[in-house]
């Protein structure tokens, strides 16, 4: 096989495939400059002229730039199977992701991560993993399964395995807690990267936190706090989700800083958000004014260069042949998607099926006490409560003081100020808890909507207007085995079954989509004019990010770190 590469390279032998006049976006030499380029196998063999191919592609003078890399997605967000997702993603130029299964770990431990492992197999999309370091993210929820450092060790020396993922518990590293060291310890030991997160650290805490091993942080919302974190030698992954969306805000950090430690994350996408991917990220900051090969290093070599992925990230001899062909650097629609060297999409529609996956077979894995309609009853104290305030296109909330509505000794919504009832309820062990809340910014009307995708323990997140649609919600989501629903006047409007772990569906990417849809159409029925209120409310039960978020065990302050009273205002 070397020999082979080496006669190719020098044009002894014919490459299996040419790529001929193409303008080369070379991210190793930040230039761009016509070339050929020779592929073998699965591998770049030349850049230069005169090569000839047994298959060639003449460019036009079109873009050759290296596949896009997603550094941190959680795969379950999507809620598909990974050969949906990659469906999805290869056509726009994603080849590669890192992905972090700590959503299915919360549900279902050690097997969850080998669920995820065995179904990323031949889908035609690279798949690595960086093990969940907070499962769960905190001790005040509930989740499936614990995961300790000993359960990370048995699987951190696979070797699609890069490193630990994001260390959300940021308080337990910078007290120096055994439990949260030993995780670190467990990557460290195997010199795997630790990544990071950790939303408004700032000075010797964060130096703490950086001193521990870990190497990026996907949570920065501002340039200032961008930089801060750069100038501590952390790489700054900016994100662009469903829920969080930090790309606008942290374009001038591309402007004025240094790039080559600046990499490009999805975090979490919903089927709607697919059709643009990391070649979305490009596309804009480009328009924003961004260098056209500084936006493309984000997608592809810096991503590459921090995980240790020697072999992809650029367009040169020895990396393997994973790039794209692009008619222009504006719109970043590839034309061509060549992946080990064939090519596996053209003009955004894949050119083979992915169809030899094997899929575990799984159970319900929802496990709830019977509810009644008792169970979301609030005994009031007062008509005054501290409630949510949720932040538009923001993972973080804040906290308010609203007045609710009080009818038969219940605390009930108000929906005259959008002062809405919001219940989690444990959905792992049937340990009958139910945290208990109240909600602004959704604006409904009327109805109830519930999920079982609720971050990072997904428990069951119901809101609602009335107690009875919030119990109709809940019922009908235990029958199904997990999912989203949208209900009113006692009936389902819309319905998204998530059989598997309650986060992920086993139909296909088009069928998904049109009940996404159909969801998004029923919540507007009923009042939200929210961009995405299923992937809002599946983040407010996340503990560790400010300010103030629900959890099965009751509404919970990150500034205090404790629960808090709902009615001590």
């Amino acid at each position: 096989m070397l020999k082979c590469l080496i006669e190719t390279a020098r044009g002894l032998t014919d490459a299996d495939l040419v790529i001929k006049n193409a303008q080369l976006v070379n991210v190793l030499s930040e230039e761009i400059y016509t070339t050929d380029i020779a592929i073998t196998n699965d591998m770049i063999v030349g850049l230069g002229k005169c090569y000839k191919g047994k298959q060639e592609i003449d460019a036009n003078g079109a873009y050759v730039v290296p596949s896009f890399i997603d550094g941190h997605v959680h795969l379950e967000s999507s809620m598909m199977l990974a050969k949906e997702f990659a469906s999805a993603v290869l056509p726009t130029g994603t080849t590669c992701v890192v992905t972090d299964p700590h959503e299915i770990a919360n549900v279902l431990g050690i097997n969850g991560i080998n669920f995820m492992m065995e179904t990323t197999k031949n889908i035609g999309l690279d798949v690595y993993f960086t093990l969940p370091s907070c499962v769960p993210a905190s001790p005040f929820e509930t989740s499936g399964y614990v995961l300790s450092a000993d359960a990370l060790a048995l699987l951190i020396e696979n070797p699609r395995v890069l490193g630990l993922a994001e260390m959300m518990n940021y308080v337990g590293v910078i007290n120096s807690e055994d439990k949260e060291i030993a995780k670190l310890e467990v990557a460290q030991k195997c010199e795997k990267r630790i990544d990071g997160h950790a939303p408004k650290l700032c000075g010797k805490d964060l130096c703490a936190y950086v001193v521990s091993g870990i190497k990026s942080d996907h949570e920065c919302t501002s340039p200032e706090e961008a930089l801060e974190k750069m100038r501590l030698g952390l790489n700054v992954m900016i994100r662009e989700g469903s829920a969080a969306r930090d790309l606008d805000s942290l374009i001038p950090l591309l402007k004025q800083n240094n790039t080559r430690k600046c990499i490009f994350v999805t975090d979490d996408r919903h089927p709607t958000d697919l059709k643009e991917h990391i070649n979305g990220m490009v596309r804009r900051v480009v328009e924003a004014g961004v260098d056209p090969i500084k936006a493309i290093q984000c997608a592809s070599l810096n991503t590459a260069e921090y995980f240790g992925l020697k072999k992809v990230g650029a367009v040169a001899p020895g990396y393997k042949a994973n790039l794209l062909i692009l008619p222009d650097l504006k719109s970043f629609k590839p034309h061509y998607v060549v992946k080990d060297g064939k090519i596996v999409a053209k003009d955004g529609v894949l050119t083979s099926s992915i169809t030899d996956v094997f899929i575990p077979s799984y159970i319900n894995s929802i496990n709830i006490e019977k509810l009644t309609l008792e169970d979301f009853v609030i005994t009031p104290k007062s008509n005054r409560v501290k409630a949510i305030e949720i932040i538009p296109e923001q993972l973080i909330t804040k906290e308010t003081i609203s007045e609710i509505k009080i009818k038969d000794n219940n605390a009930v919504s108000n929906l005259e100020n959008d002062t809405l009832k919001i219940c989690v309820i444990e959905r792992h062990h049937a340990f009958k808890s139910i945290g208990k809340g109240f909600i602004k910014g959704f604006n409904l009307k009327s109805g109830a909507i519930a999920s079982t995708v609720a971050h990072d323990s997904h428990n069951m997140i119901v809101i609602g207007t009335n107690d009875n649609d919030m119990f109709v919600a809940a019922q009908e989501l235990i029958k199904c085995g997990g999912g989203k629903i949208v209900v009113n006047n006692g009936e389902v409007v819309a319905k998204l079954a998530l059989p598997i772990a309650g986060l992920i569906s086993d139909k296909t990417f088009v069928e998904v989509l049109d009940e996404c849809y159909s969801l998004n159409d029923a919540i507007k029925i009923i009042g939200s004019d929210l961009e995405n209120p299923f992937m809002t409310m599946a983040f407010l039960s996340l503990s560790v990010i400010p300010d103030l978020k629900i959890t099965d065990k009751g509404v919970f302050s990150a500034k205090i770190f404790d629960f808090i009273d709902i009615f001590d205002c």
